[in-house]
C-alpha cells in the first residue's frame, strides 16, 4: 500500500515536471507583432525632431506677428537714425546714410536736460515706490479675511488707464478749479500754480506715478511673502531675534529675488515715461518735465525730423538695455554673495 501511493506519487510529480518543461513561452497579447527594440534611441530622437518641428509649425504665426510689430519697427528705426530722410507729398525718401544725427542729439542741451530729468525721475519713483509697496505688503501679509477687500481697492489705481489717471489728476491740479489747489490755498493762503512752475510740476508727476504704480510693487513684493517658509520665521524667534532684526536679516534676504523682478520692470516703464508728462504737463512749463520719450515725439512729429527723431529714441533704448544689464549684473553679484554668506 505504501509502496504504490509512493510510485502514484513520483509519477505525478514526473508528469508535473514534464508539462513545466514541455510548456514554452508565455503566447504573444494579439495585435501587431513588433520587431525588435531599437538600439541607440533612433525612434525616440525621431519622435523628439518631430515634436520640435511641429513646436516651430503652431509657433510660426505669433512668431511672425511679433517680428512684424517688434522686431521690423526696432530695425527701421535704427536704420531711419542714420538715413538723411526728405519728407515728400508721398511719403518720405531716404538719401543718404549719415551719423550726424546722433552727433547733432548727443550735443543738444534739450537731450541732455530730457536725460538728467529722466534719470532723476525714474530713481525717485522707483525708490518710493519699492519702500512703499515692501510696507504695503507687510500690512496685507497680516490681515485676514479683510486682506481680499483691501486689495480691491488697492488695485483700482493700478487697474487705471494711465491717461485716465493723468487726466484725473490734472482736474486736481486745476489752478482754476482743482480739488488741491484749493486745499493749498486754504492752508498756504494763497492760489499756488501746481503745474506752472517747475519744482511742484515735477513733484506732482513723481506724486501721480507713486499713487498709480505702488500698488503693482505691492502685489509683487506679497506674492513674495507669501513663497517664505514659516519655519525659518520661527527659527528666528527662537534665536531671540526681534521684529526689526527678522525683517533685515530672514525676509528681505528672502525678498531680494522678487524686489529685483519689481525694480526691473518700474525702470523698464518708468524710463520711457509719456502719457504722464504729455497729459499734465506736455512737458512743461518749458522743458522742465520733458522726458526723452517727450523729446523724441516734438522731433518726430512736430519738427518732422524723421533721422534725429529716430536717433533720440535708439539712444533711448540703448540706455534703457544698458541699465537693465548693469542692474541684473549687480542683482547677480549681491546674491552670489548672500549665497556664499
Amino acid at each position: 500500500m505504501t509502496s504504490s501511493s509512493a510510485a502514484s506519487s513520483s509519477s505525478s510529480a514526473a508528469s508535473s515536471s514534464a508539462a513545466t518543461v514541455s510548456r514554452g513561452p508565455d503566447p504573444e497579447p494579439p495585435g501587431p507583432r513588433t520587431g525588435p527594440a531599437p538600439r541607440g534611441g533612433g525612434p525616440a530622437r525621431v519622435s523628439r525632431r518631430g515634436r520640435a518641428r511641429s513646436g516651430w509649425f503652431f509657433a510660426s504665426p505669433a512668431l511672425l506677428v511679433i517680428a512684424t510689430v517688434t522686431v521690423f519697427p526696432v530695425l527701421f528705426s535704427l536704420l531711419l537714425s542714420f538715413a538723411d530722410v526728405r519728407l515728400e507729398y508721398g511719403g518720405f525718401r531716404i538719401l543718404s546714410l549719415t551719423g550726424d544725427h546722433y552727433a547733432a542729439v548727443l550735443s543738444s542741451p534739450e537731450w541732455r536736460h530730457a536725460l538728467v530729468f529722466t534719470f532723476g525721475f525714474t530713481a525717485v519713483t522707483v525708490f518710493l515706490e519699492l519702500v512703499l509697496g515692501t510696507a504695503a505688503a507687510l500690512v496685507l501679509e497680516r490681515l485676514g479675511a479683510a486682506r481680499g477687500w483691501v486689495l480691491a481697492v488697492l488695485l483700482l489705481p493700478w487697474a487705471l488707464i494711465n491717461v485716465v489717471a493723468a487726466q484725473l489728476w490734472g482736474y486736481l491740479f486745476n489752478g482754476t478749479y482743482g480739488g488741491l489747489t484749493w486745499l493749498f490755498e486754504q492752508l498756504l493762503g494763497h492760489q499756488p500754480d501746481i503745474l506752472g512752475q517747475p519744482a511742484s510740476a515735477m513733484g506732482a508727476m513723481v506724486v501721480v506715478d507713486v499713487w498709480k504704480t505702488t500698488p503693482f510693487v505691492a502685489i509683487v513684493v506679497l506674492a513674495g511673502l507669501m513663497l517664505i517658509p514659516g519655519d525659518v520665521y520661527e527659527a528666528a524667534e527662537i534665536d531671540g531675534a526681534g521684529a526689526w532684526t527678522t525683517f533685515w536679516k530672514v525676509t528681505l534676504p528672502q525678498l531680494r529675488p522678487i524686489m529685483a523682478i519689481a525694480v526691473l520692470f518700474r525702470i523698464l516703464q518708468a524710463f520711457g515715461i509719456f502719457d504722464l508728462p504729455f497729459v499734465l504737463t506736455q512737458g512743461g512749463p518749458g522743458t522742465a518735465t520733458e522726458s526723452l520719450a517727450i523729446l523724441g515725439y516734438k522731433t518726430l512729429f512736430q519738427n518732422l525730423d524723421i533721422g534725429r527723431g529716430a536717433a533720440v529714441a535708439t539712444t533711448t533704448a540703448v540706455i534703457v538695455i544698458g541699465c537693465c544689464l548693469l542692474f541684473l549684473r549687480v542683482f547677480r553679484t549681491q546674491a552670489d554673495e548672500g549665497g556664499r554668506a
